[in-house]
């Protein structure tokens, strides 16, 4: 019976003994007793303890830090202090960025949700990445962008006490977004703005949000120039360097608002859909059959992100192109994976879709941080340990890869 239950117990461990750890070395699976005799015994001896020399689950760098005196740089924060938890994932996304994204035949894609430019952000961070050529282009919630033309028409946002009664700020006029703080009239300044030029003979047709937001970028750059206000707006900024904006749901913000009250005066300005699924599909695909690589700046989640990342499964499976996914992902997101939302989705699910190429998922990191703490740190990293890349200016080469998506298409489905 005993040699039964041994069997039995070899069997069901998979015929195998239980570890008992390398000769020589501790082990949690190792002999308890002999294991404490022998550090107790290095002890005496004054033996330097080196048995982490074999391991090569203990290569990383060692933790220690320098102290912190306050002359350090932002970079230099990050690479010295930031060493566990979600620090050392915002540094693991730092040196993905800056030592393999912003090499030369990377395009970068950056999708941003969450109120990033009601908070400055555009500003702060985006406007000098795009002026850098560290992100080439950008999908965007439509609030963003046009809480982002508040700037640029001179209107002001405020630091405010989220504490206050919503009640008094309403009878007051003031609106918020969170501890935002801005007069109701910025709201009815920016609709007029958008109506007014709306209505121009080269808004009257169809076109992807691309063509729409370079227009309205002309626009908000040159009420800049008027106002004598510098760089202020991301629209104007992405005009300037040919860096196309698109957003996914163009009617879900107060800009898709106006352009649908306009419809009912008859005007003819529509952002079709299908030329934005196609557009940016053919971006990735130019990247990728130009030799280069595609990589994803993901601030957040949400509509954007998706958008970003349905580009390879339009390539693949919709098309019918081969292609293997995206080469670098790198989320800034505080949503959890296991809600099922699209938001908190890792890259590695995202490799069953077709969207991250999974032999590149060693060059995937997600930072579960705050976009307004973790992007302006991005930045400053990225300008303090990189020089400047040349601007692609994607929109200029619009026409260029929707051709070269529509030959290849027409190739594989005769």
């Amino acid at each position: 019976m005993a040699k039964k239950n041994t069997h039995s117990k070899a069997k069901m461990s998979g015929g195998k003994t239980a570890p008992k750890g390398a000769p020589g070395k501790a082990s949690a699976s190792g002999p308890k007793a002999a294991q404490k005799r022998a550090a107790e015994e290095r002890e005496r001896a004054g033996v330097k303890h080196s048995a982490h020399d074999a391991s090569k689950y203990l290569r990383g760098d060692r933790i220690d830090p320098r102290a912190i005196n306050g002359r350090e740089t932002a970079a230099d924060l990050v690479d010295n202090a930031f060493l566990a938890y979600n620090a050392a994932r915002l540094r693991e996304a730092c040196h993905l960025f800056t030592r393999k994204m912003l090499e030369p035949d990377v395009t970068i894609g950056m999708t941003l949700t969450g109120a990033l430019t009601p908070a400055g952000l555009g500003m702060a961070a985006i406007i000098p990445l795009i002026e850098s050529g560290f992100v080439d282009w950008i999908i965007s919630t439509g609030a963003n962008l046009y809480h982002d033309t508040h700037f640029g028409l001179g209107l002001a946002m405020h630091r405010g006490n989220p504490q206050e009664s919503d009640v008094v700020l309403r009878e007051e006029g003031v609106v918020r977004i969170y501890d935002i703080f801005f007069d109701y009239d910025v709201l009815l300044s920016t609709d007029a703005f958008f109506r007014t030029i709306i209505k121009g003979r080269e808004f009257q047709r169809a076109m992807s949000s691309a063509e729409f937001h370079y227009i309205c970028g002309k626009y908000v750059h040159e009420r800049e120039r008027a106002l004598g206000l510098g760089r202020k707006s991301l629209l104007s900024a992405a005009y300037s360097a040919g860096v196309p904006i698109y957003t996914s749901s163009p009617g879900d913000s107060s800009i898709g608002m106006n352009i649908a009250a306009l419809a009912l005066e008859g005007n003819k300005c529509t952002i079709d859909p299908n030329l934005d699924v196609n557009e940016t599909a053919s971006i990735v695909l130019g990247a990728k059959r130009g030799g280069g690589k595609s990589g994803v700046l993901i601030c957040g989640g949400g509509s954007p992100k998706n958008f970003m990342l349905q580009t390879e499964p339009q390539i693949q499976e919709v098309l019918g192109i081969d292609e293997k996914g995206h080469d670098f992902f790198l989320q800034i997101t505080d949503a959890r994976p296991d809600t099922g939302g699209l938001s908190g989705a890792t890259p590695a699910e995202a490799v069953s879709w077709g969207k991250i190429d999974p032999d590149r998922l060693p060059d995937a990191v997600v930072c579960y941080l705050d976009s307004t703490v973790a992007l302006p740190l991005l930045t400053a990293y990225a300008h303090a340990r990189h020089g400047a890349r040349p601007l692609k200016r994607l929109y200029d080469r619009r026409e260029a890869n929707m051709a070269a998506l529509v030959k290849e298409f027409e190739r594989v489905n005769p």
